[in-house]
């Protein structure tokens, strides 16, 4: 990789919110930064402890900016609190959200760079760049999601005065993603989801995978008609076992499943990121949230939201006629 010096650089900053509890990949992490590096402003806003933290300042000292952010528990979502604390800290208007998992190239970069001359926001779609079977799994999910809309990828590109100024966006959700995308539309900016233009990021632990199940479930809440459809699925399977037709309604599940996911592979050019293996995965995902969804909506009525660092997040994402309502700046 060659650097480059500053003149040369994009006017662009790229903020990676982070909090490490151990070093596990620092030295991947590392030459992917100084990668980036070379071609934008780089600000990683930090809430691990103070030991993990500085690690990482005697890695990045002088190269990129490093800055610390106070660690939160209970109703705060600490991912928004560094997103905010480095759009503050950026240099340049238009600036990349990145999940400290996430992987751009050039290619990305100067497209987002580009989309944001015209766009408060952009929604770009990410894809494993490994394929571990529980990377696959997952995958049948962004597949699933782009059939209805498009996935809600680990990075955005936003403009830094439409962020700041609508006042930021809520640190009081599980969803940060979604909250941030109806923050804008409530502030009356133009969002553009990019199907077509895909991130690369690295896949998970399989341990953080299953760690994650309930989770991403809570995240339905958000959104009251697909909640409800994911609700349905155990009881129609149930009553149709009651009538002795349980294999021929999971059947039709199964097979709609992949059908959906297959499309949503296909949509916007998706076979150049998406392997097809990983649509034959939805029938299992289906399962998995049909379950799981219950669980998380026990959990919001039954402990009052979904355990979070130390405390409980009651709220997935805030409805935008909500954000509305309460909206006083605008992204203009």
């Amino acid at each position: 990789m060659e650097a480059t010096n500053d003149d040369a650089k994009r006017p662009l900053t790229c903020v990676v919110p982070l909090r490490w509890s151990d070093e596990g990949g620092l030295d991947e992490l590392t030459g992917y930064l100084r990668w980036l590096a070379d071609r934008c402003q780089v600000v990683v806003a930090d809430g691990s402890p103070d030991d993990v933290f500085a690690r990482h300042a005697q890695q990045w000292s002088g190269w990129l900016t490093h800055l610390r952010v106070d660690a939160v528990t209970g109703a705060h979502n600490g991912k928004v609190v560094g997103v905010l604390r480095g759009v503050r800290s950026a240099g340049h208007e238009k600036v990349v959200l990145a999940d400290d998992d996430v992987r751009y190239d050039d290619t990305a970069l100067q497209r987002v760079e580009r989309l944001l001359d015209g766009a408060d926001l952009v929604v770009p779609q990410n894809y494993f760049g490994a394929l571990p079977w529980h990377a696959r799994w997952d995958t049948a999910r962004t597949l699933l999601n782009r059939a209805f809309g498009g996935d809600y990828p680990g990075t955005f590109g936003i403009r830094r005065t439409a962020l700041l100024g609508m006042g930021g966006y809520r640190d009081d959700v599980l969803f940060e993603n979604l909250e941030l995308m109806r923050t804008v539309w409530a502030a009356g900016g133009r969002v553009v989801r990019a199907l077509d233009l895909f991130v690369r990021r690295n896949p998970p632990t399989t341990r953080h995978f299953w760690s994650q199940r309930v989770r991403q479930a809570y995240d339905s809440l958000a959104q009251p008609v697909r909640c409800c459809v994911e609700l349905a699925i155990l009881p129609v399977i149930g009553l149709a076992a009651l009538r002795r037709r349980a294999a021929e309604v999971t059947g039709v599940l199964a097979v709609a499943g992949v059908v959906l996911a297959e499309w949503g592979r296909r949509r916007h050019l998706g076979v150049r990121a998406y392997p097809a293996t990983a649509a034959a995965f939805a029938p299992l995902w289906i399962a998995e949230r049909g379950m799981c969804v219950w669980i998380a909506l026990a959990q919001r009525v039954l402990l009052g939201g979904v355990r979070y660092h130390g405390g409980r997040l009651p709220t997935a994402a805030h409805s935008t006629r909500w954000l509305s309502g309460r909206q006083v700046f605008s992204c203009r």
